[in-house]
């Protein structure tokens, strides 16, 4: 009997490679999709950069144009030592208050500008033709800032001098003295002090483009050198300094008055007014124009007044002194202020509380 194991019929033998077989609904996986090239950057997205960037770069350059000139009128401005302390000065109220001058000198000024400004004559040391105070409310005050018109012709007492017409002080002993002058009248401290020169006023005005104004009725003046119709019109230097100086009206001084509250306070309005900036000329112009044109105290400093022009903004309060009577004396012709009313409008400016409506509706 053979063996099986022998012969090798009974030894496993390896099983044959399997063959995988594709059935015909089977479906073969796709190769991966090839990477799609980048996209080139569309032409409308590049302009827009590049009108963003200029943007910036003209906003910056406008800051830089701004703060530079802002720099260099800090440190040019004209200063002098006006607000100074005196035995008996008034005590610091709550919020701030300017005194603005106008002054008729006509100093700087040659004899065709003075023609062409229609100033007249030298005055020699000068006078007052505008005095204005005006009260800033504290921060976070919900009363209006107030503008109050002192007739330049207001009797008063001068210190050291005795009773005469409030311009008379700044003839006598210069910005300081009408300082201390309205200071013992009012009973206010004031804070902040601001000249004006016939000349300088026109060159501001002129620097910053004009300022609107809107007569309502026609006025012509040849000693101010006007002639204007009535409605709303922009003016320049030289027609604005005859439009705030001209007395061509119904109630001459009272009038004058009213008139110059309204253009100081668009005045200063437009300069604090950033669309005004935007003209590089203007960075300029209006820096040289407020140097040789103001003189302030020697504490005042550029951003005090932007504060004054952007406090001008909203509502205002305008009125003149509390009048008494117009009469003569020793002096001239002189105006007499209602001394009770005067001390109750004072008094409340130096609270800080809005001006008195009764006092508002009496107005001459």
């Amino acid at each position: 009997m053979s063996d099986d194991r022998s012969s090798g019929r009974g030894m496993l033998r390896p099983e044959p490679p399997q063959v995988i077989r594709r059935d015909a609904g089977h479906v073969a996986a796709k190769p991966p999709p090839r990477p799609k090239p980048p996209r080139r950057p569309r032409r409308k997205r590049a302009w827009a950069q590049v009108i963003s960037l200029s943007l910036v770069i003209a906003v910056l350059l406008l800051c830089a144009g701004v703060l530079g000139g802002a720099l260099w009128l800090e440190t040019s401005m004209h200063r002098q030592a006006v607000l100074t302390d005196y035995p008996g000065r008034p005590a610091p109220g709550h919020g701030t208050t300017w005194l603005l001058v106008g002054s008729d000198s006509r100093q700087g000024l040659t004899l065709e500008q003075q023609q062409a400004l229609s100033t007249g004559g030298d005055t020699g040391n000068g006078r007052t033709d505008t005095i204005l105070l005006v009260h800033v409310p504290a921060f976070g005050s919900s009363t209006p800032t107030t503008m109050v018109s002192i007739p330049r012709d207001s009797l008063v007492p001068i210190p050291g001098y005795g009773r005469d017409k409030i311009n008379a002080a700044f003839a006598m002993g210069g910005a300081s003295l009408l300082a201390q002058t309205v200071e013992q009248a009012t009973g206010l401290r004031l804070d902040h002090y601001v000249e004006i020169g016939f000349g300088g006023f026109a060159d501001v005005v002129e620097a910053l483009g004009g300022v609107t104004v809107c007569p309502s009725a026609p006025i012509d003046d040849p000693l101010a050198g006007i002639k204007l119709p009535a409605g709303c019109q922009r003016l320049g230097g030289g027609d604005a300094l005859g439009y705030v100086r001209s007395r061509a009206t119904p109630r001459a001084d009272l009038d004058r008055m009213v008139d110059q509250r309204q253009f100081i306070a668009d005045l200063l309005h437009r300069a604090a007014t950033p669309l005004v900036w935007l003209n590089p000329w203007r960075w300029y112009s209006v820096p040289h124009a407020v140097i040789d044109a103001l003189t302030v105290d020697r504490d005042d400093h550029v951003w005090d007044l932007a504060r004054l022009g952007w406090s001008l903004r909203g509502p205002t309060t305008t009125l003149t002194v509390p009048i008494g009577e117009f009469t003569g004396s020793d002096v001239g012709s002189v105006v007499v202020w209602d001394h009770e009313r005067a001390a109750q409008l004072f008094d409340a400016l130096a609270a800080d509380q809005p001006v008195p409506p009764a006092m508002l509706g009496k107005q001459p």
